[in-house]
C-alpha cells in the first residue's frame, strides 16, 4: 500500500527531504530513498511499503534477542523489505537488500497486526527481521494501536533513526533493541555504508525518552574484535545507557557477501564478555553459541543463577514476585510479569 511519508521537507525542483532515518536522503521526483522504499512523486514523499509484511512470526522474546524485558513471553514478530544499510554480512538479506516489487509478501494493515498478537497470546509486538525505520509509517500506527490494547512495543532497529522520528514515536515504544555494530566509523562505512556517530546519538536519546535498551554487537574476526575497540564500547555504554544496559556479544557466521570470512571463536566471545565486566557492565550475554553459560541471567549482587536459559527458552526462574535476588535480595532491573514466563 502506498501512503504519504511523514516527516519530510518540501525542496526546491520538487525534490524533498526524508527526515526519518539519518542519511536524512535528498530525492528528486521520481527517484527513491536510499532504503529504496521511499519514493518521491511530483514533489510528495511516499512510503511504498504501508502495510506489506515478508515476515510473520510468534516469537520468544529471547530471540530478538531481548533478555532482561518481560523474559519468558512471547512477541508477535513482523518485518517488510528493504534496509536503509548495506551490510556486507546479513543474515536477511533476500528481503532487506530489495525493493517492494522484488519480494514476496501479504498486507496487514495495523488494527490486524494488533488482533493476530492479541490473538497468538504475546505480550509485546515487535518490528524486527529488517530495519524498521524505514517503515516508520506503519510502524508508529500499529505501535499506537498496541498501546492502546495493553501490548509492549518492542524496536529492532540498527539505530540509525532520526532525533525528530525517535521523540514522535518515543510514546509508543517500549523497548529499543539496538545493533552496535563496531565502535568504528570505518566499520560502518565499509561494511555498512553509514555511519557510527547517529546510532550512538539515538541510543543515548532511547534511553532518555524512557524506552528500555539492550545492545547486540555481532563480533566478526578481523573487523571488529579487538580487546581495544571491546573495551571502548564497553566503557561508552557504561558511561552512556549505563551500567545495567545488557550487552549481547553474538557470534558472526558467513553469509552473503562475507561467506570467506570464518565464525567467531567462542573464545573471543568469552573475551569480550570478560572485559565488559570488568568495565561494570552487569548484564552481558554471549549469543548464537546455544547452551553456554552466558546465556543466563546472573545476579548482579551476589552472582547467583536467576534465569536460566536453553535454544530462547527459558528453563528456570528465580526471580521473586518483588523483582529481587532471592539471596541477596538485590533489586533486578529487569522488566518482567512473571505470569508470562513459559517453562
Amino acid at each position: 500500500m502506498i501512503k504519504e511519508a511523514m516527516l519530510y521537507d518540501k525542496l526546491d525542483n520538487n525534490r524533498v527531504q526524508c527526515n526519518v532515518c539519518s542519511h536524512r536522503c535528498i530525492i528528486k521526483s521520481g527517484k527513491k530513498g536510499f532504503c529504496r522504499v521511499r519514493e518521491n512523486r511530483d514533489g510528495t514523499l511516499y512510503t511504498l511499503i504501508y502495510g506489506i509484511v515478508s515476515s510473520e512470526a510468534v516469537d520468544p522474546i529471547e530471540k530478538k534477542p531481548l533478555f532482561n524485558f518481560y523474559p519468558g513471553s512471547l512477541s508477535y514478530s513482523l518485518g517488510t523489505v528493504g534496509c536503509n544499510f548495506r551490510c556486507r554480512h546479513c543474515q536477511n538479506w533476500t528481503i532487506s537488500q530489495v525493493g517492494h516489487d522484488q519480494a514476496h509478501y501479504i498486507e496487514i494493515m495495523p488494527d490486524e497486526a494488533v488482533s493476530h498478537a492479541l490473538k497468538s497470546g504475546s505480550k509485546s509486538i515487535s518490528w524486527t527481521y529488517n530495519e524498521p525505520t524505514i517503515w516508520y509509517e506503519y510502524i508508529y500506527d500499529c505501535a499506537k494501536l498496541a498501546k492502546e490494547n495493553g501490548l509492549a512495543t518492542v524496536y529492532v532497529t540498527n539505530g540509525y533513526i532520526t532525533p525528530e522520528a525517535l521523540h514522535k514515536i518515543a510514546p509508543y515504544i517500549d523497548a529499543f533493541r539496538v545493533d552496535i555494530k563496531a565502535f568504528t566509523e570505518e566499520f560502518y562505512r565499509n561494511v555498512c555504508s553509514a555511519k557510527l556517530a547517529p546510532v550512538l546519538e539515538s541510543v543515548i536519546l532511547a534511553k532518555e525518552l524512557g524506552m528500555h535498551v539492550e545492545v547486540i554487537n555481532l563480533v566478526i574476526p578481523t573487523l571488529n574484535d579487538s580487546a581495544d575497540e571491546i573495551r571502548q564500547l564497553c566503557k561508552w555504554i557504561c558511561d552512556n545507557p549505563g551500567a545495567d544496559t545488557p550487552i549481547h556479544f553474538t557470534r558472526f557466521h558467513p553469509y552473503y557477501k562475507m561467506r570467506d570470512f570464518s565464525s567467531t571463536p567462542v573464545k573471543t566471545l568469552e573475551m569480550a564478555h570478560d572485559i565488559a565486566k570488568e568495565e561494570g557492565l552487569r548484564y552481558v550475554y554471549i549469543g548464537n553459541v546455544f547452551g553456554h553459560e552466558y546465556e543466563n541471567t546472573f545476579c548482579h549482587g551476589c552472582g547467583n543463577l536467576l534465569i536460566r536459559r536453553e535454544l530462547f527458552n527459558v528453563r528456570e526462574y528465580n526471580i521473586t514476585p518483588e523483582g529481587t535476588c532471592p539471596d541477596c535480595g538485590v533489586i533486578i532491573p529487569i522488566i518482567l510479569e512473571r505470569a508470562d514466563v513459559h517453562i
